[in-house]
């Protein structure tokens, strides 16, 4: 069975009193996350926890664009069960 990704629009809210992956009102995935944008910190961060959300190791998560923005997209290989 090949591999499928999925490319996913999501907002970033560093600097949260909690970390989480929720739905938004705009049905766009919202990050929350305790880390600073500093030094991209935050997008590590981001990463680490969709990867957890999704079920897929840290490597297949991948910024595509907004490195520097709060809204991004990402892309998520492997991921066949779990919706965006």
């Amino acid at each position: 069975m090949s591999e499928s990704s999925r490319t996913v629009s999501i907002r970033v809210i560093p600097r949260s009193r909690h970390e989480a992956v929720d739905l938004g009102r705009d049905g766009r995935l919202v990050v929350r996350t305790t880390t600073a944008p500093v030094d991209g910190a935050a997008n590590d961060r981001v990463i680490e926890l969709l990867a957890e959300y999704f079920g897929v190791r840290r490597r297949q998560v991948e910024i595509v664009t907004g490195h520097r923005s709060r809204t991004k997209t990402v892309r998520i290989a492997g991921t066949t069960t779990k919706e965006a």
